[in-house]
């Protein structure tokens, strides 16, 4: 590889480094509030005894249990 090659390709893999830098600073400061409010709500879930059903499987479930099946 010529001198001048190395150098484009050094400078070219600083600002890829800085780039994936910025993009990871950018993310953990967008969703530090979002995650966070998420493990709270899954957390009052947790407390409801729903663990592990969407609003669709209990809307599912309730609409069952209206029309007399097991659940």
């Amino acid at each position: 590889m010529t001198e001048a090659a190395r150098k484009v390709a050094e400078e070219t893999e600083q600002r890829l480094d800085d780039l994936a830098e910025s993009v990871q600073n950018r993310f953990d400061r967008i969703t530090k509030g979002r995650l966070s409010d998420q493990s709270q709500a899954d957390r009052s879930v947790d407390r409801g005894g729903r663990v592990g059903h969407g609003a669709g499987q209990v809307r599912s479930d309730q609409h069952r249990r209206e029309r007399g099946g097991s659940r």
